[in-house]
């Protein structure tokens, strides 16, 4: 494959973050040790918030006094694309029950988890839309006990935006909790009846750090970092269009790479002279942002031929991959490492992290190659189950035994033995030797 970079990306320097992971590991201690003392502590010490952890009916009501119809529209409208678009995932997924041979009867069964926990950030952004597309999709899910928790900033409170969308999507606990304490509130259940079985929601290096440390205890959606946004396009990509959605996705944080897969020389070099205007015009936070992600985290390849590109993409796996070319249904029918796919320039990403339908929480650093975005899969147990007749386990029980002793493991296979002894008394089988054991 030959490609070529027309701009490479130059990140800063990074040394391994220890400070992030000795301080969230300290956090979680004294939280475990301390419980609501400790949350209650952070919450003041980092937010500023010194009011109730515990959401109150009336403060849900206020916050959506706060907002106007036009904005409680727009929320309505995100929520039921979201719930839509969810309620057909759960209908995908089947339970069913099988019998595989003649008396053994195996089946799967689909079972929420009890307690959900949704992480909605409140820093830089207020994330309105990330409590629909968590709390949303928890709920269609059919998740019992769903707490959800978002930062209290100092006399402010919870943003109004997002403690309106995660009463209309169903929350059944609101924390005004952010960072590590509102993890780790979840996690041990120190404000609702039980732990919360799975943790998701994306947040800063420290939300991400305090779930990766509790995986196994708890589970969560992904181990996420920075947002990333990827773009294939060939010679009749519109340019403004493909700089806009670039900038639009580098303000999410100076660390957030955005990419540029292209087959046009002329369109990679317009969009690389066409950025730093399009940058310039966004407002003062979205610019800074932009700017810093964009020249150490952008890069525009140039690649032959469309397989390359599909080649390209693949390796990167990005969390978002838009394609501004020709024969869409080609790139659907072809990509296979990707978080959430945008089709054609009539869409974009920010119509996904809003209010389209599918879910916005995606894989970052590669994790598409094994992974997929939250969905109400993450909220449910696929689980199994089976049931024998005497004359199946007759079938089943000496081909038990004889794998058993094959390996080596001879409880195993006498617990096979004991049964077909049981239903089959005049009968004998041949049963296996043991490992190691054979003449």
């Amino acid at each position: 494959m030959t490609i070529e970079y027309l701009k490479k990306a130059s990140p800063p320097q990074e040394e391994i973050d220890h400070a992030t992971a000795e301080t969230v590991q300290r956090l979680l201690a004294d939280i475990r040790k301390n419980g609501r003392e400790a949350v209650e502590k952070y919450a003041r010490d980092y937010d500023g918030w010194r009011g109730s952890i515990v959401v109150g009916e009336e403060d849900f009501a206020a916050a959506s006094r706060k907002l106007s119809q036009g904005v409680r529209d727009d929320i309505a409208f995100a929520h039921a694309r979201v719930r839509d678009f969810a309620q057909r995932q759960r209908e995908s997924l089947l339970e069913f029950e099988v019998e595989l041979i003649s008396g053994l009867t195996a089946g799967q069964k689909l079972i929420p988890v009890n307690t959900a926990g949704c992480y909605v950030p409140g820093g830089r952004y207020a994330h309105a839309a990330s409590a629909i597309m968590s709390v949303c999709t928890a709920k269609v899910a059919g998740v019992r006990n769903i707490v959800a928790t978002s930062p209290g900033h100092e006399e402010v409170g919870v943003n109004p935006a997002i403690l309106h969308t995660m009463k209309l999507c169903g929350a059944d606990i609101v924390l005004a909790l952010g960072g590590v304490q509102g993890i780790a509130a979840m996690a041990y259940g120190l404000y609702s009846p039980k732990p919360a079985d799975v943790i998701v929601g994306p947040g800063n290096r420290f939300v991400a750090e305090a779930k990766r440390m509790l995986f196994g205890r708890i589970g969560i959606d992904v181990v996420a970092g920075p947002t990333e946004s990827a773009i294939i396009a060939d010679e009749t990509a519109d340019v403004n269009l493909v700089a806009a959605d670039l900038a639009g996705q580098a303000e999410h944080g100076p660390d957030s790479p955005v990419w540029l897969y292209t087959t046009s020389r002329e369109l990679g070099l317009k969009v690389m002279a066409l950025m730093p205007s399009v940058i310039a015009a966004l407002p003062e936070l979205a610019r800074n942002a932009a700017t810093a992600a964009w020249r150490d985290y952008g890069e525009v390849v140039l690649a032959g031929s469309r397989e390359e590109l599909v080649e390209i993409s693949d390796q990167y796996a990005p969390e978002h991959l838009q394609v501004f070319a020709r024969d869409l249904g080609w790139w659907l029918d072809n990509l296979t490492n990707y978080g959430s796919l945008f089709l054609g320039e009539e869409t974009t990403v920010a119509y996904g992290d809003k209010c389209a339908g599918p879910n916005h929480i995606l894989p970052t650093r590669g994790a598409a190659r094994y992974s997929g975005g939250l969905s109400v899969g993450k909220f449910i147990k696929t689980v199994t189950y089976q049931r024998l007749t005497k004359g199946a386990s007759g079938a089943v029980g000496q081909v038990a035994a004889r794998i058993s002793r094959l390996e080596g493991m001879e409880g195993h296979a006498r617990t096979g033995d004991i049964r077909l002894k049981k239903y089959f008394p005049q009968q004998s089988f041949e049963l296996g030797t043991l490992a190691g054991h054979q003449h």
